[in-house]
């Protein structure tokens, strides 16, 4: 049989880190190991029955098994029209300032290719989403990282970008509440933000895909509450983590018209939109009821509280996250991300995700989910505790 190459534009794309993370996870549990995985970000509970009840109903609408509008349909678009408004005081014209997309990750692969041209330059928060990078790798685009640290509470430092390194960026990536650090943003950053952007002329898409997920009373806010943020940017939600619809694959892009334009342009060539169903039940979860999303955020916070006084009982000093459902933890001397990672899964039997495959920057911590019972939540930190990791006396 011949084996055929792989164009370059393959060969540039990273490889994917949580694929590696579920092979290792894996093996553990065919051996027949308990195996408790906070490594990934898959939400655990199940969509709201009334959004399925309306998917179940819209299905058998004959209208819907034809092919979708291109674009999406109307319904849909005024469906988050609306949505923003109420949540957030935010105006859209429906049809000019909302991509529909196949999920969240599908835009942000894609933006990249709209709006990069090789060698061009693109700016990233390190730790970031590693997707970032694929899209960016396709356009053969270069990047400059932009470091979260903690002194800074894990926003990015705009005064460390050269003016050379601003005046080539064509687009910003960023991500709050944040995956993988947690941390939340304030106005005061986005306002920032936005004046930088249109003084070098950056696009900014601000990935808001833990919108609902903020804890302490905090609701997180959007991009688009900022003034001027639809003048240079966009943002994108999805309804994987509010709604527990993350396999349902359904997500939107807001904001800059010219961006809009292109996004659907380019799906133009790849996707025939969604099922008409699905979009319907994704219009039924944004304006209907919240109770349910509102629930899930305070599931998450006492999965949190339950958490971390667990980890704390084991000695490990840690800090809640404000926001998302991960925990981003320092890990003990001695060690380096992969090696601890690679530690708690042989010992204990936990998976949790290296901080250095978000970036340089997250070498010095690990990421948990809470995307996790309570009581295994509570197991892992146990089995964490007995391994006596954080008493001064250990040595690796």
């Amino acid at each position: 049989m011949n084996t055929f190459p792989s164009s370059t534009a393959l060969e540039r794309l990273p490889d994917q880190f949580f694929a590696r993370l579920v092979n290792k996870a894996q093996a553990l549990v065919q051996a027949g190991h308990d195996v408790i995985n906070l490594g990934q970000g898959n939400p655990d509970l199940p969509t709201p029955h009334y959004i399925v009840e309306a998917l179940q109903k819209a299905a058998a609408n004959p209208d819907y098994h034809k092919y979708s509008p291109f674009r999406g349909h109307s319904k849909l678009k005024e469906a988050v029209a609306s949505y923003y408004w109420r949540e957030y005081g935010v105006e859209l014209d429906a049809e000019h300032e909302i991509a529909i997309l196949p999920g969240s990750k599908t835009g942000l692969v894609e933006l990249s290719q709209c709006l990069l041209n090789p060698g061009d330059l693109a700016l990233l928060p390190d730790p970031g989403y590693p997707d970032y990078m694929s899209g960016i790798a396709l356009a053969h685009a270069r990047t400059v990282m932009m470091p979260l640290l903690e002194e800074n509470n894990f926003l990015p430092n705009y005064n460390v970008l050269t003016t050379e390194q601003l005046h080539e960026a064509k687009l910003m990536f960023l991500n709050y509440p944040n995956n993988p650090t947690a941390a939340t943003a304030s106005p005061a950053f986005f306002e920032q933000t936005v004046s930088l952007a249109k003084t070098h002329n950056i696009c900014v898409c601000h990935d808001f895909a833990y919108a609902t997920i903020g804890f302490d009373g905090e609701k997180p806010r959007s991009f688009l509450q900022t003034e001027g943020a639809k003048d240079i940017g966009i943002e994108m939600f999805t309804l994987s983590k509010a709604y527990n619809m993350a396999g349902w694959r359904v997500g939107f892009a807001i904001g800059n018209r010219s961006v809009i334009k292109q996004i659907n342009l380019i799906q133009d060539h790849l996707y025939v939109s969604l099922f008409g169903a699905i979009q319907d039940a994704a219009s039924t979860a944004l304006l209907g009821p919240q109770d349910e999303t509102i629930a899930l955020t305070k599931t998450y916070e006492t999965r949190r509280n339950k958490f971390v006084a667990a980890l704390e009982e084991a000695g490990w000093q840690v800090k809640a996250p404000s926001g998302t459902f991960f925990c981003w933890l320092k890990i003990p001397d001695h060690f380096t991300s992969q090696t601890f990672a690679d530690y708690l899964l042989e010992h204990a039997h936990v998976v949790v995700a290296p901080g250095n495959g978000f970036g340089e920057c997250g070498e010095g911590y690990v990421r948990t989910g809470l995307v996790t019972p309570s009581d295994r939540l509570v197991e892992a930190a146990v089995r964490i505790k007995n391994l006596n990791l954080f008493h001064s006396t250990f040595a690796h």
